[in-house]
């Protein structure tokens, strides 16, 4: 039995550094943006991030894209 993925949905995220908590333990916070082309370069992402982390409020501390997929019995 061969199976296939097709990603149906993907979203790019910005995780930003949002303080610290009362232990001290850095709090973060995640900026999402969906609609993102699923043919989209992991590189022509990380280069929108870092052009977009400037106009954010906090630190961008990490870049992430999330995928969602489907499964396809062959």
């Amino acid at each position: 039995m061969a199976v296939s993925t097709e990603i149906v949905r993907s979203q790019l995220q910005l995780v930003l550094e949002n303080g610290q908590d009362e232990k001290g333990n850095t709090v973060f916070r995640t900026k999402s943006f969906n609609n993102i082309k699923m043919t989209a370069s992991e590189d022509q992402l990380y280069r929108v991030a870092t052009a977009m982390a400037p106009l954010q409020q906090h630190l961008l501390y990490a870049v992430e894209r999330n995928d969602n997929s489907i499964l396809i019995d062959l």
